[in-house]
């Protein structure tokens, strides 16, 4: 695809993540989805050193070795080309529950911070909500956050390169605040200088959803949850940007930003402590909370998604 055509792609996936229902539209708000009180200042983490939380510097190999691979093979044709596998086929129907199950034994490669299994971190994210205080969506957010990791279990994903990790803009310059960035040399878009600019393939301000960000678990259970939940915008702006640190951490990408991003970027900034301080919590006592979090789940979700 040359530069225009891919532009109009993404465009056109953007609609097609607007294409929502006004019932489900209507549902969102009647769920509360604005709760002043989602974004109070988190408290549970209070006396937690947060200076020993992402020190990339300090990593293991597992780590290094996972962004040395992402970053060379997350190419634009690359990304443009999973996404339309991933809408033509359907994996899987199962629970959010089940989903969850399938993933315990799974360890994230691209996190310094934990060796848990994924279960146990969507536990302590989830609590650590609760203890705080925050809505119930907002603790179902951090309960299917990284839900979208099952595709490593589902077999679709090639190691975990492509489904776990920061995530960064492709098509563009990639900014110096992602992780490990000289690891992108090796990338073959790094030398395709119609590429390599600030704005690359898009235009200032042409807003987040014209944008294609590396794939991974946020934007497919972010588009799970869009098609099938009746979760806020707010809890979904937290599903689809929660890895996106550069953008949430680290200021980069303003240039790209439009009016709703604001939005979004305050919702995932009120998110993302749970997700980060949470991970050095005693494991949660699964069968104990599995009645609480069931209830939960069938207020804003089927008995069944399709995955």
């Amino acid at each position: 695809m040359h530069a225009p055509e891919i532009t109009d792609y993404v465009k056109q996936l953007a609609a097609k993540q607007e294409s929502i229902s006004d019932e489900i539209d209507l549902v969102n708000q009647l769920k509360g989805s604005n709760n002043p009180s989602y974004d109070a200042a988190s408290a549970f983490d209070a006396e937690k050193d947060k200076d020993n939380f992402r020190k990339y510097e300090e990593a293991c190999d597992r780590v290094k070795n996972f962004y040395a691979e992402q970053h060379e093979k997350q190419t634009l044709e690359w990304n443009i080309r999973i996404r339309e596998q991933l809408n033509k086929e359907e994996r899987a129907r199962m629970s959010v529950w089940e989903a969850m199950e399938l993933l315990e034994t799974l360890v994230d490669d691209s996190d310094p911070d934990t060796s848990v299994g994924q279960i146990e971190h969507l536990l302590q994210t989830a609590e650590a909500i609760r203890r705080d205080g925050k809505p119930d969506w907002m603790q179902v957010v951090g309960l299917v956050h990284d839900l979208g990791k099952i595709l490593v279990c589902m077999g679709v994903c090639d190691g975990q390169w492509d489904c776990v990790g920061d995530t960064f803009v492709v098509g563009c310059k990639y900014s110096d605040k992602i992780v490990y960035p000289e690891t992108f040399k090796a990338n073959p878009d790094y030398n395709d200088p119609k590429l390599m600019t600030e704005n690359g393939i898009y235009t200032p301000g042409c807003g987040l959803d014209n944008v294609l960000l590396s794939f991974g678990h946020d934007e497919y259970i972010y588009k799970i949850c869009k098609e099938q939940s009746s979760l806020p915008k707010e809890a979904l702006a937290m599903l689809r940007y929660h890895s996106f640190y550069p953008w949430h951490r680290e200021g980069a990408y303003q240039h790209l930003m439009n009016e709703e991003d604001q939005a979004a970027l305050h919702a995932v900034r009120a998110f993302n402590p749970y997700d980060l301080y949470s991970k050095s919590d005693d494991p949660p006592k699964v069968s104990e909370l599995k009645p609480y979090y069931l209830e939960l789940i069938k207020k804003y979700f089927p008995d069944e998604l399709i995955w």
